[in-house]
């Protein structure tokens, strides 16, 4: 649920700033907030909108210094403003800023700080179910998100409740399971969205994430609409270019792929992005151009002390994927591990105990990371690899038809490794079963 935000190197920012506008409805907030805080120094709602307005610029641009931008002006925020129901808007901004950087630990006090002050600020308990989330305490996730839900009712719009809430619902509807609650939720969060005039790279999101329910499903079509409707709402949308470049792979069509992974991640050098272009480019037979973008992947990963932790899980996978490295990829793991303990996590660490020949602990990670029978066929996928690197063959083949069935286009590579393993799962019983058959 954590938006990850990484420093731009400079040829990125580069082609960011040909594309972007120069002058946002954001920058234009800030630079006003910036001159009311020079003239009213005392007052902490200055601070406080200020503080707000470099988020709400982190999120647009990708750019983690305005978290620190951020951070500062909250703090200032919150050193003036009275101890009491009215520092809630700080702390929930803080609780944001820590989100962004991982720390989800930190978040949750803040949160709860705004909340213990009685403010009935709803945005505190909706950040309180996010840490809890990413933490992986589902339980108490939905619970917060609850208390969203039944005191939204007596003190918000319903629109406001329905764009707070449902989006958040629908990833936990997900991760249990329901995609078609899940997809249903993020339609309600959309249409309240719409209604409710929110910045573009909002709304934005908001699509992206309902094309992200509809890949997964499986559904390439309703998937390419949503991710192409998040491009409309905010054409430098990183996350929905990208979607679409995964719709383009799906499809067969790499060339159209590349050209979208190629403005996103001109736009935001997401490494999880830049290492699905170079899988297109491997799946073309375009080896050169591949590792180029798998050595951007590390570099990205590298490139700050932020961007090492926000980049643990991804580059793991991108170890573990490629066979390469893979005490390091363990060691990222495990150290994300000790940060939060959701589902993905387990299902990162799962995978890399399995490169690293650990079958059997793999497996036991592997059974954490499908606790909540999450439809997800790169977790499916794993599971079954595993399964079968512990001759459970008739668990792998389960695991791994449940990949392809939900999802046939999951990985440009790694479903057409799902296939083969099928099929060398079937030729094996049958040259069992004849084996059998002849010693009768």
């Amino acid at each position: 649920m954590a938006y990850r935000l990484l420093i731009l190197p400079a040829f990125c920012a580069a082609a960011w700033s040909q594309t972007a506008p120069v002058a946002s409805a954001t920058d234009q907030r800030i630079k006003t907030l910036q001159n009311q805080v020079k003239a009213a120094p005392d007052n902490y709602v200055g601070y406080s909108r200020l503080g707000s307005a470099f988020l709400q610029k982190a999120r647009e641009t990708g750019d983690i210094a305005y978290y620190d931008l951020a951070e500062q002006t909250l703090k200032k925020a919150l050193d003036l403003a009275p101890k009491d129901f009215r520092a809630a808007d700080p702390l929930v901004d803080m609780a944001l800023v820590y989100m962004g950087e991982h720390r989800f630990a930190n978040a949750l006090a803040s949160a709860q700080k705004a909340i213990a002050l009685g403010s009935g600020n709803l945005t505190a308990f909706a950040i309180e179910g996010d840490a809890y989330t990413d933490m992986g305490e589902y339980e108490e996730a939905s619970a917060a998100y609850n208390t969203v839900r039944t005191l939204g009712r007596t003190i918000s719009p319903p629109v406001a409740l329905a764009y707070m809430s449902d989006s958040r619902l629908a990833y936990l509807c997900f991760l249990h399971g329901d995609s078609a609650e899940a997809v249903r939720l993020m339609k309600s969060a959309i249409a309240a969205a719409l209604q409710t005039n929110v910045p573009r790279e909002n709304l934005a999101w908001l699509y992206f994430e309902l094309g992200e329910r509809y890949f997964q499903a499986g559904d390439l079509e309703n998937a390419e609409l949503s991710y192409q409707s998040g491009i409309t709402a905010d054409p430098n949308h990183y996350r929905s270019l990208a979607g679409l470049a995964k719709v383009r792979a799906a499809q067969g069509k790499f060339d159209r792929s590349i050209q979208l992974y190629q403005r996103s991640l001109a736009i935001i050098p997401f490494p999880v992005y830049a290492a699905e272009l170079g899988d297109v480019y491997k799946k073309m037979g375009r080896a050169a151009e591949a590792q180029q973008q798998y050595d951007l992947v590390e570099y990205i990963g590298h490139l700050s002390k932020l961007n090492e932790v926000l980049a643990n899980r991804e580059l793991a996978l991108f170890y573990a994927d490629r066979n390469i490295k893979l005490p390091d990829a363990l060691g990222l793991a495990q150290k994300e591990l000790e940060i939060r303990h959701d589902i993905y996590t387990w299902d990162t660490l799962a995978w890399v105990l399995y490169r690293n020949g650990r079958f059997q602990d793999a497996g036991e990670a592997a059974a954490k990371a499908l606790a909540l029978d999450t439809n997800d066929s790169s977790i499916l996928f794993h599971a079954g690899m595993i399964y079968h690197s512990l001759a459970k063959d008739a668990d792998a083949e389960d695991f791994l038809t449940r990949a392809l069935k939900t999802n046939p286009h999951f990985h440009v590579l790694q479903a057409e490794v799902a296939r083969r393993t099928l099929e060398e799962i079937s030729q094996s019983r049958s040259r069992n079963l004849r084996s059998s058959n002849a010693q009768r």
